[in-house]
C-alpha cells in the first residue's frame, strides 16, 4: 500500500506546475447586496449555463476581535463590486441541492471571475424561507500573473424578501501568483496521513 500512496503522490507532482507551490495571497471580503451597484447582465452571459438569478453587490472590508475572530466592523469601507449569476432550479432550496453559480468580483487590482455551485446549507434557519448556503467557485478569469485559485463562501440568500433580513455573503479569495516564490518553511511531515481501512500507510 505504501508503495501505491508514493506512486500516487509522484503522479500528482507531476500534474502540478512548480509555480502552483508559491504561497497563496488570501483576501477575505463581506459582499452585500446595494441598490448602487445592480447585477451586470453582460457578466452573466458568460456564465457556462444559462442563468434565471442575477445578484448585484458592494464588497466591504471587515475587522474581526482579535480574542474570538468575531467580526465587529464588516462595512468599514467599500473594496470593490460583485455581480453573480445562479441557475436556480428548485425554489424549494432544499438542504444538500447545488446551483451552478458563477461570480465577477471588481476590485483594485483588476477583474476577477469564478465559476462553480453553491450548496444549500438550510432553508429554515433561522426562519422558514431564509437560505444559507456555501459557494466552492474555481478562479477561471484574472489579472494577468495570477495563476488561478478559488473562491469559497458562507452565504444567505433573501429571495422571498422576508423582512429583517437581506443578501450577502462572507467570501475568502485564495490566489496564486506567478511573481511569488516558495516560501522558506516547511510544513508538518505529519500535516496529511493518507489511511486505508483504517490502517496508517503513512510510513
Amino acid at each position: 500500500m505504501n508503495r501505491t500512496v508514493t506512486a500516487l503522490a509522484a503522479a500528482l507532482a507531476l500534474l502540478v506546475p512548480g509555480a502552483a507551490l508559491a504561497q497563496a495571497r488570501v483576501i477575505q471580503f463581506r459582499s452585500a447586496e446595494d441598490p448602487a451597484s445592480p447585477p451586470d447582465p453582460a457578466v452573466c452571459a458568460h456564465a457556462p449555463f444559462s442563468s434565471n438569478l442575477r445578484i448585484g453587490g458592494s464588497l466591504y472590508a471587515h475587522r474581526t476581535r482579535a480574542s474570538d475572530g468575531t467580526v465587529i466592523q464588516d462595512e468599514d469601507h467599500v473594496v470593490g463590486k460583485a455581480t453573480a449569476c445562479a441557475q436556480i432550479t428548485n425554489l424549494g432550496f432544499p438542504a444538500g441541492l447545488q446551483q451552478s453559480f458563477y461570480l465577477q468580483l471588481t476590485l483594485d487590482d483588476g477583474i476577477y471571475a469564478a465559476s462553480g455551485t453553491c450548496t444549500i446549507i438550510s432553508n429554515d434557519v433561522p426562519q422558514r424561507g431564509l437560505v444559507l448556503a456555501g459557494c466552492n467557485l474555481r478562479v477561471v478569469g484574472a489579472p494577468q500573473g495570477v495563476l488561478g485559485g478559488a473562491v469559497t463562501s458562507v452565504s444567505t440568500f433573501n429571495p422571498f424578501r422576508l423582512q429583517g433580513f437581506a443578501t450577502g455573503s462572507y467570501w475568502t479569495v485564495q490566489l496564486y501568483d506567478a511573481a511569488r516564490g516558495v516560501e522558506a518553511r516547511e510544513d508538518s511531515a505529519r500535516a496529511m496521513v493518507w489511511t486505508e481501512g483504517g490502517d496508517d500507510v503513512s510510513n
